[in-house]
């Protein structure tokens, strides 16, 4: 583990967990389960899971796990707020703590924000040697560039783009 409280577990396991969930609400008669990861290690194991477990259940899996989307939805939020910031790997930077302070502004502690690298950043290299080989506090960008505003924008922009999402292929089943 890179970083203090740091949680993880292999990608396997996490696949299991997508499986068992899947099964309980195709149980309990869901017809349609969206599965909507957004930390960055979490987009392979969602889309290598859901073709499997789609085909095993009988409700409709429907996995919005493109992570280039992703982070492009949180850039796209942040210019839509006025911010003309821009990371190619987002990580505890600008877009993720404008999230978290639109949620809840007393868990961004303002006073110890601190830049990590920006401009372009290998996520391959990032998903092989690990965060620490990038940066040393884990974070990518300047959260500093951050606004409840931006993060609420942010938010919007990608609810309004998953039940799009959702909605086609709802209407394609």
């Amino acid at each position: 583990m890179e970083f203090p409280g740091t949680i993880t577990m292999p990608p396997e396991t996490l696949m299991d967990v997508i499986r068992a969930y899947c099964r309980s609400l195709d149980d309990h008669g869901f017809e349609h389960i969206v599965l909507v990861p957004t930390h960055g290690g979490n987009f392979g194991p969602v889309k290598t899971v859901a073709p499997d477990i789609a085909r095993e259940i009988e409700a409709t899996v429907i996995a919005l796990a493109d992570l280039d989307e992703h982070m492009q939805l949180l850039n796209d939020g942040l210019s839509k707020a006025g911010i003309e910031y821009d990371q190619d790997v987002i990580h505890a930077g600008a877009a993720e703590t404008a999230v978290v302070l639109a949620v809840n502004e007393d868990l961004v502690r303002i006073e110890n924000i601190e830049s990590g690298p920006e401009g372009e950043i290998s996520t391959a290299r990032l998903l092989s040697e690990g965060f620490k080989t990038i940066t040393q506090n884990g974070v990518l960008g300047d959260p500093a560039e951050a606004t409840a505003e931006a993060g609420e924008t942010i938010i919007q922009n990608v609810v309004d783009t998953y039940v799009d999402h959702i909605e086609n292929e709802r209407r394609s089943v």
